[in-house]
């Protein structure tokens, strides 16, 4: 018997999802599959790992659906090429179906999954569904590709219609007319995280729900003030790992608050630079600041890392990132201006810390976000701008609430003195980043 696979990836839900939808209308019965890729896992930072637990529980949890359905879940540790070359040889398969992913290496993956499975005579179906616009769909009316992301929303929301926001499919066409059961000893036992290597880490628990319309109808309000603890929605690791749909979100954003809406909207433009730009995941988008000579002071470096810079703000952010593996927005700006400026360290020494640390690491947003920063990137902050951030702390917190909830010594004799003066750390980045311009 023929069979379709779908192959989840960063969509780890039933509802709302392009290529699970195409894949169970296909009218032929479908396997759904997730492989732990690890060529991935091979590079996480520790063996605990709570993205890794989440996933693993959001996996086990589709498994659950399937077989309540009527069908069987694949789940396989390895290589997507080599695992995929297996089930074709075990299984007729006519297609492969999945989501389209747009990061350097995401591409180059899938570029030869499909050229094996073409060998083997099975389509390899790929559907957009993490993004509303991608890769050349919004354009400047020449033809090139946007940096501004001001004319890119205009662009964006002139083409944005209710259509491109409905969901596709429904969680209910999920059932055993549409499935297949594979026999025990084929599909074999889903991997745990034991038997790849890793400990579970449990840090964090995200509703699969919308956040509450009150807190959506205030972000405007209430974004940019650290203390409060539903002041962001907090849908960042959803939207990462797909057990939300960008659809569902934006929906609501769009009739609540265009602010929302417009920092959705600076997720599909980071996603659409990194993929005409994938060298930007680890060099500068403009060739002139490829030459700028960052200090790199280890020592200083690791100041930052503990949240031990001597400026309250900073040193609050990376201490609550540090046990939480979270950041508000406002707060990442202020200790990657200060990384990047006050300490003149590579901002990818930074990036790389914070795709460590942040449950919602997303590369694109992250490459993006630290290049706009150190005024590297395709869309940058003017290179000579560097936030105060002491100022920061005035317009944020200024009664000191969230940097006393995670530097209880400050204002105190254990508290260490500013690791670099304001005044003097702007003048050495901005004179050694136009020196390095004017070359």
């Amino acid at each position: 018997m023929k069979i379709c696979i779908f192959w989840h990836r960063r969509d780890l839900r039933l509802h709302d999802n392009a290529g699970l939808a195409a894949a169970l209308a296909s009218g032929l019965p479908v396997v759904p599959l997730f492989i732990y890729d690890s060529d991935i896992l091979d590079h996480l930072p520790s063996k605990a790992d709570a993205r890794l637990t989440f996933i693993y529980d959001e996996v086990e949890r589709l498994a659950k659906a399937a077989d309540a359905a009527g069908g069987t879940f694949l789940a396989r540790f390895g290589k997507p090429v080599e695992v995929l070359e297996q089930l074709v040889r075990e299984f007729d398969v006519a297609a492969v179906h999945t989501n389209e992913d747009y990061e350097p290496y995401a591409t180059g993956r899938d570029a030869a999954v499909g050229a094996m499975l073409a060998r083997h005579g099975v389509d390899f179906l790929l559907y957009k569904d993490q993004v509303i616009f991608a890769k050349e769909e919004i354009m400047t009316k020449s033809g090139t590709v946007p940096k501004v992301f001001g004319a890119y929303q205009k662009t964006y929301l002139a083409k944005l219609t209710d259509d491109h926001l409905l969901p596709y499919g429904s969680a209910d066409a999920f059932k055993k007319e549409n499935l297949t059961v594979i026999a025990k000893e084929q599909a074999g036992s889903r991997p745990t995280l034991t038997s790849m290597g890793f400990e579970r880490l449990e840090q964090f628990v995200p509703s699969a729900d919308l956040p509450a319309e009150a807190v959506v109808r205030d972000y405007h309000k209430t974004r940019n003030t650290p203390a409060l603890q539903n002041g962001t929605t907090r849908i960042s690791v959803q939207l990462r790992f797909g057990t939300l749909s960008v659809r569902q979100v934006m929906r609501q954003a769009k009739a609540l608050n265009p602010k929302l809406l417009s920092e959705i909207i600076w997720r599909d433009f980071f996603m659409m630079l990194l993929w005409h730009y994938p060298h930007t995941a680890t060099e500068a988008y403009d060739p002139k600041m490829r030459a700028v000579p960052y200090r790199n002071h280890e020592d200083e470096f690791r100041a930052w890392c503990e949240g031990r810079t001597g400026y309250p703000l900073v040193d609050a952010g990376m201490r609550e990132l540090n046990a939480t593996g979270y950041l508000p927005n406002r707060v990442r700006m202020t200790v990657a201006g200060f990384l990047v400026k006050h300490l003149f360290i590579d901002w990818r020494w930074g990036e790389k810390y914070f795709a460590d640390k942040l449950l919602d690491y997303e590369l694109a947003n992250n490459t993006g976000n630290w290049q706009w920063m150190a005024g590297t990137g395709a869309v940058a902050a003017p290179w000579f701008r560097v936030y105060s951030p002491e100022s920061q702390l005035e317009q944020v917190d200024p009664e000191l609430q969230y940097v006393k909830r995670w530097v209880p010594e400050v204002g105190t004799k254990e508290y260490p003195a500013p690791i670099v003066d304001h005044k003097f750390a702007r003048e050495r980045s901005v004179e050694a980043i136009r020196a390095a311009r004017n070359a």
